[in-house]
C-alpha cells in the first residue's frame, strides 16, 4: 500500500486529479496495489477563507508519505507570486526536491507544430535543478535614499564593474535578485542526468547554461559538469547556450537525448519543450528527491477560465501519475497507464479541445482506463 498526499489545488486541478486517480486506481488494482489518498484543501479558497497557505504542520504530516500527487494553482484574486511561492514552492523547499524531471515526447496521433517531425524525432528528458539559481529568493526592491541597506549591497554587488548613479530621486525604484549555484547542489543534478542517461540507455547529456555572458555563476556550472562527466566515458556530452537550444529544439530535437539545465533556463525551455510535444496537456513532470519525498504535477497552469466545464485535458495528470509510479518502484504499472494513453491519443475518437476534440475530461479518464490491460 502507498500513501499518497492529494493536492487538488486551484482551477482545474480537482477536474483532472479526479481523472488521475480514476487511471491510477484501475491500474493499480491489476497489480494487487492500494492507494491510500490523504487529501489537503490547499489553494485559494481555502487561503480566501483561513489565510492559511501550506503550513508547516501539513509538510511535516507529508513527511511520512511516499509521494505527492498535485494539481495545479494559481486564480486571478490572489496576487501573482503568493499560491506559487508559498504552496509549490515551498513543498519543493521543503522535501529538497532538486530535480524537476519532464519528459518529452511526442506520443502517435498530437499533432505536432514542427514540419516533418514524427514520435521518433521528438523522445528527450529535460532534467532541470529545483531548488537554486534564481529561485533562492536573494533579492529586494526599494526606493532610493530610503533603504541604506540594500544600497550597500547593491554597492559591494557592482564594485567597479559597472558605473551606476545611485543619487537617485527619492520616488525612483531599484531592484536586484542574486543566483546562487552551488558545487553541492550542481553535482548532484548533473549526476542524476547522467544516471537517467545510463539508465535510459541514452548516450549524450547535454549541459545548458549562459557562460558566454555570466561567466562566474555559470562558469562553475560547466566546470562540474565536466568533472562529473569523467565518470560516464561512455556518455557523450556538449555545451548549448540557452539562446542557441531554444533553436535547437525547433529545429532538430531528434538530437536531444537527455538535456541537464539550471533552474530559471530549465522553467523556460521545458515550457517551448512542451509545445513540440503535442502542448501543455500532454506534458507531464516530476519534483525529485530521489531519495525522499517527491511531487508530481501537470506542468499547466489552473486554466480559471476553463474551471468546472469539464472540458480541461487530464492527460498529463495521468502521466504525471504514472512517473510517480514508476518512482515508487512500480514500474510494470506506470508502463501500462503510459501505452494507454498512448493508445487513446493514437486512436483520435477520444481528445479534449487543446487536441481539436470534443471530449469531455471524465471521457479521455474513461477511455484510458478500458484501454489498461485485464486482469
Amino acid at each position: 500500500m502507498y500513501n499518497i498526499a492529494l493536492i487538488p489545488g486551484d482551477g482545474i486541478g480537482p477536474e483532472i486529479i479526479r481523472e488521475g486517480k480514476k487511471v491510477i486506481e484501475a491500474a493499480s488494482n491489476q497489480y494487487g496495489l492500494k492507494i491510500n489518498w490523504t487529501e489537503y484543501p490547499f489553494g485559494t479558497e481555502h487561503y480566501l477563507k483561513t489565510g492559511e497557505l501550506l503550513p508547516d504542520s501539513a509538510l511535516k504530516e507529508i513527511e511520512d508519505m511516499d509521494a505527492i500527487y498535485f494539481g495545479a494553482v494559481g486564480d486571478p484574486r490572489v496576487k501573482p507570486g503568493i499560491l506559487e511561492k508559498e504552496i509549490l514552492l515551498k513543498a519543493r523547499f521543503y522535501f529538497d526536491q532538486y530535480i524537476n524531471l519532464r519528459p518529452i515526447r511526442l506520443y502517435k496521433g498530437v499533432p505536432c507544430p514542427l514540419k516533418d517531425k514524427n514520435p521518433e524525432d521528438i523522445n528527450f528528458y529535460v532534467v532541470r535543478e529545483n531548488t537554486e539559481d534564481f529561485y533562492v529568493g536573494i533579492g529586494g526592491r526599494f526606493k532610493a535614499r530610503t533603504n541604506q541597506d540594500h544600497l550597500e549591497v547593491l554597492r559591494k554587488l557592482y564594485k567597479a564593474k559597472i558605473q551606476v548613479d545611485f543619487n537617485l530621486e527619492p520616488e525612483e525604484e531599484m531592484a536586484y535578485q542574486i543566483g546562487l549555484v552551488s558545487r553541492p547542489g550542481t553535482q548532484r543534478v548533473i549526476k542524476y542526468a547522467f544516471e537517467l542517461a545510463q539508465k535510459k540507455n541514452l548516450k549524450r547529456v547535454t549541459s545548458v547554461d549562459k557562460a558566454n555572458v555570466l561567466t562566474d555563476i555559470y562558469g562553475l556550472w560547466r566546470d562540474i559538469f565536466e568533472e562529473v562527466s569523467t565518470q560516464y566515458p561512455d556518455i557523450k556530452t556538449e555545451f548549448n547556450f540557452v539562446d542557441a537550444i531554444t533553436m535547437y529544439f525547433i529545429q532538430k530535437p531528434e538530437w536531444f537525448k537527455v538535456v541537464v539545465t539550471p533552474n530559471m533556463f530549465g522553467d523556460i525551455i521545458t515550457d517551448l519543450a512542451a509545445m513540440i510535444q503535442g502542448g501543455l496537456g500532454i506534458a507531464a513532470g516530476g519534483n525529485i528527491n530521489p531519495e525522499g519525498v517527491s511531487m508530481f504535477e501537470p506542468i499547466h497552469g489552473s486554466a480559471p477560465d476553463i474551471a468546472r466545464k469539464n472540458i480541461s485535458n487530464p492527460t498529463a495528470t495521468i502521466l504525471a501519475g504514472a512517473m510517480m509510479l514508476e518512482f515508487l518502484g512500480e514500474i510494470e504499472v506506470a508502463k501500462d497507464i503510459e501505452d494507454a494513453v498512448e493508445k487513446v491519443l493514437s486512436e483520435g475518437k477520444v481528445r479534449t479541445q487543446d487536441l481539436s476534440g470534443k471530449s469531455s475530461t471524465e471521457q479521455v479518464g474513461d477511455e484510458i482506463v478500458k484501454k489498461l490491460p485485464k486482469a
